[in-house]
């Protein structure tokens, strides 16, 4: 009975719904963290009576025919890149990209990653971090006699030394976006890198045409939202459900036909 493998291919797509759903709400703390949605197509179609194809020798159309599905097939877990909600904190270090683009950090491997998480912090030796201590691109390190620093909306990077009445310019914060930003591979600790999908990295200094402000003083939550999340959560059990009655009435059916005599 064909219908046992097709609501089987419900039941997989579901739990895997479900899974892109948990993971969602897993992460309703994590900072830049963008939601993700599954998305599903249709399997291919069995022809009893195909489509379009003469029933006749007077040349009369099959109008609609009769084609049967073969369940449903997982096709994309999508990236929702909208702007998460501001945080204020109040820490110098902690800077929120408001619009688009990306920080650029230095892996250890010399791969260039990308983050919307701005909760940075100061090394040993002085240079602005992730807190993994990857370096933040291009490398801004704070003097050890630096006694308060201002990061501008456009990126620059200022030190007030003690002692002297103008801020020292430490270096300037770029941004990075991508054709496709749903395109970008995550790799965990809130890192994307570049893929052929997502397109190469276009950088600029924060506030040029199509490129976000920092905000110093602030952090970007995550975006999920937590009641449209427990809505699909419920939709998605409910089908997982329905599914499962599909099989136990295909398991009656044949039941029905063993009985036979």
């Amino acid at each position: 009975m064909r219908s046992l493998s097709v609501a089987a291919t419900g039941m997989l797509a579901q739990q895997l719904n479900v899974d892109v759903i948990s993971n969602n709400i897993a992460n309703l703390s994590t900072t830049g963290f963008k939601r993700r949605r599954a998305e599903f197509a249709d399997l291919l179609y069995q022809n009893y009576r195909r489509v379009g194809a003469q029933s006749s020798d007077s040349g009369t159309i099959v109008p609609s025919g009769v084609q049967t599905g073969l369940g449903v097939k997982p096709t994309a877990v999508y990236r929702i890149t909208e702007q998460g909600n501001m945080q204020v904190t109040d820490n110098p270090l902690d800077l929120a990209i408001s619009g688009k683009g990306y920080f650029q950090v230095e892996l250890p491997n010399g791969d260039t990653a990308y983050t919307r998480a701005g909760a940075l912090q100061r090394s040993s030796d002085g240079t602005i971090v992730t807190p993994d201590g990857y370096t933040v691109l291009p490398g801004i390190t704070i003097p050890d006699d630096a006694v308060s620093i201002t990061v501008d909306s456009s990126g620059e990077v200022f030190a007030q030394i003690d002692g002297q009445v103008a801020p020292q310019n430490l270096g300037q914060l770029e941004l990075a976006t991508f054709p496709n930003e749903a395109g970008l591979e995550a790799i965990g600790d809130n890192l994307f890198l570049e893929t052929q999908a997502s397109g190469g990295p276009i950088t600029a200094v924060p506030g040029t045409d199509g490129f976000g402000t920092i905000q110093q003083g602030f952090l970007e939550t995550s975006n999920v939202n937590v009641v449209s999340e427990i809505t699909d959560l419920i939709t998605a059990q409910r089908a997982y459900e329905m599914n499962s009655k599909v099989i136990q009435a295909s398991d009656q059916m044949m039941g029905t036909l063993t009985q036979l005599r």
